[in-house]
This record gives structure tokens, sequence and C-alpha cells, in this order.
């Protein structure tokens, strides 16, 4: 099993001066090196606090990694979070992230608790050395994020640099945010999540708010999102969901470049699995959609890749990682026969590790 599905670790708890490391993200560069980002959190596994945006560099497809990168940090020892890198057709890497303040948490931000200096922003780096080195993180909250959203969060995992149609070369952000409540709620309730896609067309240089998909009636409640290019040059877009939808994903597609959705999300229902992130991929011969995420109905493990060959309507497993504990995950296409599944995992709490698996794309194909 080892030998058929090579499984390396570039992150374990309690290594490197961080206390855990959560929210994969991974991009093959134009040389072919994998990038897998996280965050590393340094007093403990909670989503607030001291994290900075961490990097290792893989160039022989994910086997052993180099050692760990400091990419960008919030410089109150606060939270710089939530990678969304892409590695664009030109050999640059974009990674675009969020900050937050050293007291803020997601509860005080919906709340309205927060200042405006601890709330959520949005930064974007650059590099032009396959991941070596970056930019310093140049603030685009202006242009990604509204004035009334409270909570904001990018993706998380990568985000996609368009191919095809009129739109080839645009970035695509799947993004998410909260709104300001109405009447006796506090905005902690979860009617107030939305989606949006953030648009660059310029490479990185300037950005736009694209689809806004955030109606408070507690049926679909968009959360985290990620997105892939279909053959036919839509974009498809998958998000978390807790609301009262049937099951815990919803879907929709975009036919100009993530700027508007054919339809408001709509329940994914073939997908079963608790509620978590989860990672869509279109993946080339075999010509075959993949997502990635925990398929056990209730908790988060039995981390499983499946499949849809009818390009989002209906699937079926692909690949099983194991039953142990799982929980985020993000897709990358490494090469021709491999497919790369960056998750968390571990054998007694889904957030002791962080593992790559290299799978061939061979046996992701319908029988």
């Amino acid at each position: 099993m080892a030998d058929r599905y090579p499984t390396s670790m570039p992150y374990r708890q309690s290594t490197d001066g961080y206390h855990t490391y959560r929210i994969p993200a991974a991009v093959v560069t134009r040389a072919g090196t994998v990038l897998a980002f996280a965050e590393g959190r340094r007093g403990s596994a909670g989503d607030s606090g001291h994290i900075d945006l961490v990097l290792k560099r893989s160039t022989d497809g994910g086997r052993t990694w180099g050692d760990l990168q400091v990419v960008a940090t919030e410089p109150r020892r606060g939270t710089a979070g939530n990678p969304a890198p892409v590695a664009l057709a030109d050999g640059r890497i974009v990674l675009v992230h969020v900050r937050q303040g050293p007291s803020a948490t997601e509860a005080k931000i919906r709340r309205g608790e927060v200042t405006a200096a601890e709330g959520r922003k949005v930064f974007v780096q650059v590099s032009t050395d396959d991941g070596v080195t970056w930019t310093a993180p140049s603030e685009i909250t202006g242009s990604a994020k509204r004035p009334e959203w409270r909570w904001y969060a990018t993706t998380p995992g990568h985000a996609i640099e368009l191919r095809q149609s009129a739109h080839a070369g645009r970035i695509v952000i799947p993004a998410n945010h909260s709104l300001p409540p109405t009447g006796s709620d506090n905005g902690t309730e979860g009617k107030y999540n939305g989606g949006h896609s953030v648009l660059s067309d310029d490479g990185g240089q300037t950005w736009r708010i694209g689809y806004v998909d955030d109606n408070p009636d507690g049926y679909v409640n968009v959360n985290e999102t990620t997105a892939t290019e279909l053959p036919d040059g839509r974009v498809y877009f998958n998000t978390r969901t807790d609301s009262t939808a049937p099951g815990t994903r919803a879907d929709a597609y975009s036919a100009d470049g993530g700027q508007q959705l054919e339809l408001p999300f709509r329940p994914q229902a073939g997908l079963v699995g608790p509620v978590v992130e989860g990672s869509v991929l279109w993946c080339e011969s075999p010509d075959v959609l993949l997502f990635s995420g925990p398929a056990a109905p209730d908790a988060r493990a039995l981390m499983t890749v499946r499949a849809s060959d009818d390009l989002g309507v209906t699937w079926r497993v692909a690949h099983t990682v194991s039953g142990l504990p799982a929980a985020y995950s993000d897709l990358v296409r490494v090469d021709g026969d491999t497919v790369g599944l960056l998750f968390e995992t571990g054998d007694f709490a889904p957030y002791e590790r962080i593992a790559f698996r290299r799978i061939p794309v061979a046996e992701l194909a319908s029988s």
C-alpha cells in the first residue's frame, strides 16, 4: 500500500515551533514544484490568535519536503491564514490570504464586536522564483470585501486561473463572508453566511468582486467554497453548508468566468459527509471531476476522493485513503500520471498532521 500510494508528511503537530498545522492548500508550479501551504498555529489548535501562513516545497512530486518557510505573518501576532494560492501560466505564483488582529475571533467579528483594525483584511503576495521568495504583502481589502461584510475568508484551498473561453487568464478565488444580522439575531447564526468570488483579469494587479450568493433564508448557507474549471469553459463551485437544505454540500456553475452564477447554490446531497471544507479538481485523461473530503456522514473521518463522470451531477467513490480521522483537504494535479491530495488527518484526531498522498490518475477513471 505504501509503495502504491506514497504518502509523505509535510506537517506534524508540535514541530518547527508550532502547536498545530491546519488549512492545507496546494499548487504545482510551472517548473513542477509542489507547494504545500498551511496555517502554522503557535499557541493552540484554535482558529484565532498567533497564526502564521507557512509553506513547504517539494521538488520530487511530494515525496519529500524542504524546510518550513514563513510566508506571511500578522505584525501584532494576530492571524494570517486561509491561503488561496494559484500557479499562473506565466510562472508566477499569486497568493491571496486574510488577516485579523490578535484579539479578534470569528464570533466577535460576526457579532460586530471588533474594530476595523482588528477585523478581517485581505492581502496578496507574489513569487517569481518558484515559491522561494515572496513580495511584501499588499492589501486589497477595499477591492475584495464589501464594507458591510463582517466575517471574511478566502477558499480554503487553491484558487484557479482560467485557461479557456473569453475569460482565459482570469484568476478566480472562491470566498465567503457573513452579513450583519437583523432583528434579535447577533450575527453568529448560520443563515447570515454567504459566498462570493474575487476576480482578477490582469494577473493579480487589480481585483474585483464577482458573483455574490448570500440570501439569509436559512436554506443553503454558502460557506467555505472551492472551484475548478470544466472542459466546457464553465466554472464549477462546491461549498460547505450547514442549513435546512438536504445534506451538507451545495454547488453552482458559472458560464461567465465567475462573474455570475447560472443559478444560486443548490443542495448536492450526493456528496455525503460532515460539515467541512472539500476540494474539487477537473482531471483530464481520464476526464473526470474530483471531490475530496471526509465521507463519514457524521464525523470528520474517512478521507475519500469521489468522482463525477457527468460534470457534478452524480458521484462515485474513486479512492479511499483510510478510515482515520480527517478534515480539510486540497487536490492538485502533480503530473500526467498523478493527482496529489494534501489533507489533514491523524490517528486519534483529524489535526495531528497534514499528509500528502500521490494517487495514480488511472485509478480515478470509471471501470
